[in-house]
């Protein structure tokens, strides 16, 4: 039986994601075929984008979350929710990012700089990086997860891939974004913490 330190999952992010990663299966032969994919996906990316942020405005707990200003964004800043559109300049500037991103799940070594990226891909949405007005519900963010593997697997069962090579892509994926999902849950979960202790109190 292999001994892990539960302490340093909570403090060291490599040997975290080393954990899961192994626990899940998620290895060379995975990353192989998420790699293998990016001819395919690359050009499928501003489709991707715009299927997200069609889901994301079409409702309000989530567009929501558009309307103050954007870490690392200087421009016009939009009025209201209700005037907020898909063309508004911070719309794609944000839309940018998320093609960045998964132009790198397909494209990028998954070596320390790639999980720092995701690790920053989680904490950005909450105060503690990026803009401290922004602070996205863990639900919200779930729920965006599971749009995006739901879309992803859509796309590479469209692909018409051979039949061992799709299961191979659809399998790697899965467990990447299994992967994400921890490295963004990890962030809210002092929040998680403090709020049962404070409704076990009550």
């Amino acid at each position: 039986m292999k001994r892990i330190d539960e302490q340093r999952l909570e403090e060291d992010t490599l040997y975290r994601v080393g954990y899961v990663s192994e626990f899940m299966g998620f290895g060379g032969d995975d990353i192989a075929a998420i790699h293998g994919a990016a001819a395919h996906l690359a050009p499928l990316v501003p489709v991707l984008v715009e299927a997200v942020y069609d889901k994301l405005f079409s409702y309000d707990a989530t567009k929501r979350h558009f309307v103050p200003r954007q870490s690392g964004y200087s421009g016009p800043v939009p009025e209201s929710l209700e005037s907020l559109t898909q063309d508004h300049e911070m719309i794609k500037f944000r839309k940018e990012h998320l093609g960045r991103y998964l132009a790198a799940l397909v494209t990028r070594d998954y070596d320390g700089k790639m999980i720092s990226y995701l690790d920053m891909v989680g904490k950005m949405h909450t105060p503690k990086a990026g803009s401290p007005d922004l602070d996205v519900p863990l639900v919200q963010m779930n729920a965006l997860l599971g749009f995006v593997s739901d879309a992803l697997t859509n796309v590479i069962l469209g692909l018409n891939l051979d039949r061992q090579t799709e299961i191979r892509t659809v399998r790697a994926f899965n467990k990447l974004l299994w992967l994400q999902n921890d490295l963004i849950t990890r962030h809210y979960q002092a929040a998680g913490v403090a709020e049962f202790e404070a409704a076990e109190a009550a």
